[in-house]
């Protein structure tokens, strides 16, 4: 009976290479979370605009990353847009272009959605004290709306990571992507190989993701008392 196949992982340069997956994984992410954060903030802002066309045309720009799966979006900027036109976009930076524009999308409506749950008359308030509109964001609604932005914005964080996996379809070299391949190559000798290449895959996505998670609830308590 063989164990199982569990060595597969640790056969020749295969940790080694999961690890090198990660990394990529990992800077895809981050990249793209910052720049979503930072770029969300500010069209969430701009979207809480009472000019119609402004709204309207965040709103389509909302709608259309919402209603179009990322993997077409992919597609289209790596094999469409990219190869069409004749641009050195690698991969790597089309995942990175994609998950930003998605994750802005995204961020926005979360941060829109915060702004406008709080009570109008704490912005009137603030209006009649003397304060301007940047400085009625910076000092009453953004630090309120925070409280209510992070845990949807952690939602949104894990959602990224582990989203970071459609990259395979465009040649990534990421942790599934290298997965695969230690798969291609070992399956036939060892039939668990699929099962302990994707539980340790599993494994890696976990320990990223949970603590993002519990600082997310720590905040939150915190917030609460």
């Amino acid at each position: 009976m063989q164990l199982s196949g569990i060595d597969v992982i640790f056969k020749g340069v295969n940790l080694q290479r999961l690890m090198g997956g990660l990394i990529v994984t990992g800077q895809i992410a981050l990249v793209s979370i910052v720049f979503s954060i930072l770029f969300g903030l500010i069209l969430g802002i701009v979207m809480t605009s009472k000019n119609k066309i402004v709204y309207g045309i965040l709103k389509f720009y909302l709608e259309s990353m919402r209603i179009i799966p990322l993997l077409v979006w992919l597609f289209i900027i790596y094999f469409g847009i990219a190869k069409g036109f004749d641009l050195h976009i690698d991969s790597e930076t089309t995942t990175i272009i994609v998950f930003v524009i998605w994750g802005t999308a995204e961020m926005m409506d979360i941060v829109r959605g915060a702004i406008i749950s709080l009570p109008k008359i704490q912005g009137e308030s603030a209006k009649a004290l003397g304060l301007d509109t940047s400085q009625v964001y910076r000092y009453v609604l953004l630090p309120q709306a925070v409280r209510r932005i992070v845990p949807a914005a952690v939602n949104l964080i894990t959602r990224m990571i582990k989203t970071t996996s459609l990259a395979i379809f465009i040649e990534v070299a990421e942790v599934l992507k290298i997965g695969r391949q230690i798969i291609e190559f070992s399956s036939r000798k060892n039939p668990m190989a699929p099962f302990w290449v994707y539980l340790f895959i599993f494994f890696l996505y976990f320990i990223i993701c949970y603590p993002i998670t519990l600082l997310s609830k720590k905040m939150e308590k915190k917030w609460a008392v």
